[in-house]
């Protein structure tokens, strides 16, 4: 696997860090509110910040996961399948929630999936 899927790679993992971060830490957070468009007071709702801290939780376990393919396992294979697995996730973020999230979560993502095939 070359240097620039694995700092790629690790950039996504970053991001999806970042994500778990406002939502499962930061759940009722200026940032979180802004970032996610929803106000402050909505995410203080039990059930919100419940479902926030579940999402992010999840969203934590993704960048595990590319952290281990990308420097323990050292899987181009499974960097590419998490990668198109997030495109996906993000696909249908952009289909339900805000169409700026396929750039948002996805761009990053797509960019390594394409550079893996070419390196």
């Amino acid at each position: 696997m070359s240097i620039i899927i694995k700092i790629l790679a690790t950039l996504v993992a970053l991001e999806f860090l970042y994500i778990m971060y406002l939502e499962t830490f930061a759940t009722v957070s200026k940032k979180t509110s802004e970032v996610f468009g929803m106000r402050q007071e909505e995410l203080q709702r039990k059930s919100v910040n419940t479902l926030f801290k579940n999402q992010g939780i999840y969203n934590g376990l993704i960048a595990v996961l590319i952290i281990l393919a990308t420097w323990v396992f050292v899987s181009k294979m499974a960097v590419m399948v998490l990668m198109g697995y997030i495109i996906l996730v993000a696909l249908y973020g952009g289909m339900t929630s805000h169409p700026k999230i396929i750039i948002m979560q996805g761009g990053l993502a797509f960019l390594t999936l394409i550079l893996s095939f070419i390196l």
